[in-house]
C-alpha cells in the first residue's frame, strides 16, 4: 500500500474510529491512542486482508480487540491519569449543567454509563451507522446477539432517562419562600 493510499484510509475513517474509541475509552488520550495503534497494525498487517472493501470492518474489529486487551491488561494493573483528574476538577459546573439539559448530549452520556456489552453496540449502530452484520463482525458475535444486545441496551437506556426524569423535583418554591425558611431556620 502507497502513503497516498494509507493516507486515504486514515482519512476515511479517523473520525468515526476515533468516536467509536472514545465511546469505549471515556478518555480523549485513550481513544487517540487506540486509534494510533489500530493504523499502526493496519500498516503492518493491511497487506494480508484480500478483500479491501472490508477495510472498515478490519479496522473497527481491531480497535475493539485493541481495546478489549488494553482493559484486560488495565484490570490486573490499574493505572490513574493524573490529567485526567486534573480536568475533572477544573470543570466548570456550569458547563456541565448547561450540558446536561441537551438531551442529545445527555443521551451519550448515559449512553458511556452502560455495560460496554451494550455500549458497544449500540455505539457501532446509532452513532456510527454500522448495520447488524457488520456489527456482528467487529464484536465478533452473531447476529442475533447484536440484535439483542441492542434491544437490551435501549431498554436500559430508556430506565437511566427515566430515573433521571424522576428525580427532577415536582414542587415550585417561591424564592420568598426560601428567604423566609432560610430567616427563621
Amino acid at each position: 500500500m502507497s502513503n497516498s493510499e494509507f493516507q486515504d484510509l486514515v482519512d476515511q475513517h479517523y473520525q468515526a474510529l476515533y468516536r467509536f474509541a472514545y465511546s469505549l475509552a471515556k478518555s480523549p488520550d485513550r481513544a487517540a491512542d487506540l486509534v494510533q495503534q489500530t493504523y499502526c497494525i493496519w500498516a503492518q498487517k493491511g497487506h494480508q486482508l484480500k478483500d479491501k472493501s472490508k477495510a472498515k470492518t478490519w479496522l473497527f474489529t481491531t480497535l475493539y480487540r485493541e481495546h478489549l486487551g488494553h482493559a484486560r491488561r488495565q484490570t490486573r494493573f490499574p493505572e490513574t491519569d493524573l490529567d485526567d483528574v486534573d480536568y475533572q476538577l477544573s470543570t466548570d459546573d456550569g458547563e456541565r449543567e448547561t450540558a446536561r439539559k441537551m438531551d442529545g448530549q445527555r443521551a451519550v452520556e448515559l449512553l458511556s454509563q452502560l455495560d460496554e456489552t451494550f455500549r458497544a453496540p449500540l455505539t457501532l449502530f446509532y452513532l456510527q451507522q454500522h448495520s447488524y452484520k457488520e456489527i456482528a463482525e467487529i464484536l465478533d458475535v452473531p447476529m442475533g446477539t447484536v440484535m439483542s444486545r441492542i434491544s437490551r441496551g435501549k431498554e436500559q437506556l430508556r430506565s437511566k432517562m427515566r430515573d433521571e426524569a424522576n428525580d427532577v423535583p415536582t414542587k415550585i418554591i417561591s424564592i420568598q419562600q426560601q428567604t423566609n425558611k432560610k430567616s427563621h431556620g
